[in-house]
């Protein structure tokens, strides 16, 4: 196991939701502050040694989308989804290791030549996510239920992996739950890190971005608050535990 830190990459603009994102991370993880940094992308570029410094990357989730048209996309969502393939790269080519998520799934889906597309979203809520027979034999996927609960508000997703990805995780309404590319890069298009409290609160913030109607927040957050969400956290304490510091 490294004894490098692991760092929680933001591609949140709002900087509540972002501190929340990392905390959700953290405590996942069951990781303290000294084992898992933070870097907002937002404001500020990947550094030139970051694969040295850290052992590995969780990338939260964002309100951008990576089918934006490219006329619409600020210079920052450009500048951060070049920092977001570099690190997908490096972890594809295995000289790091990452997990990224919602968001985060497509800009690794399009680099590797995969589509993604508006014809894949899901409410904002609970879903229910199966693994596939690849996913029942994965180092970390191996250690969930067949199928389990997620939470989901995503706009944009895949019918099928990627070259070279193997599908770990699925549903009905959005074929690619979740999967890994040689043995160090994974991606989910499932939230793991949020409690549901804490995805009520996300949900606050982001309820008039056109995830849901405004006037169904009450009734969505009363489905989230009686779900029962225990494998995507134990998703991302298996990460931390395979790739992230060796305990003191």
């Amino acid at each position: 196991m490294p004894s490098a830190p692991l760092l929680y990459v933001c591609v949140r603009p709002q900087q509540g939701a972002a501190a929340a994102e990392y905390e959700s991370f953290r405590a996942a993880t069951h990781l303290d502050a000294a084992s898992i940094a933070q870097l907002d992308l937002v404001r500020a570029s990947l550094p030139d040694d970051v694969f040295d410094r850290y052992s590995g990357f969780v990338v939260g989730g964002s309100p951008f989308n990576v089918t934006d048209p490219e006329s619409s996309k600020t210079d920052v969502q450009r500048r951060l989804e070049g920092d977001l393939e570099r690190i997908a790269r490096a972890a594809a080519d295995e000289r790091t290791t990452a997990m990224f998520t919602c968001y985060g799934i497509g800009v690794v889906t399009r680099m590797l030549g995969g589509e993604v597309s508006r014809a894949y979203p899901e409410d904002t809520g609970p879903v229910t996510v199966e693994l596939t027979s690849d996913g029942r034999a994965d180092p970390l996927f191996g250690g969930l239920a067949d199928r389990f609960t997620a939470l989901t508000a995503h706009k944009e997703g895949a019918g099928s992996v990627p070259p070279g990805g193997v599908l770990l995780a699925t549903n009905a309404g959005c074929p690619v739950q979740a999967y890994r590319v040689g043995e160090r890069l994974y991606a989910t298009q499932f939230h793991p890190e949020p409690t549901t409290t804490a995805f009520t609160e996300r949900m606050a913030v982001y309820r008039d971005d056109g995830y849901f109607a405004a006037s169904d927040y009450d009734a969505i957050a009363g489905r989230v608050l009686t779900a029962s969400v225990t494998e995507p956290a134990r998703l991302l304490r298996a990460f931390a535990k395979a790739f992230g510091p060796a305990p003191a």
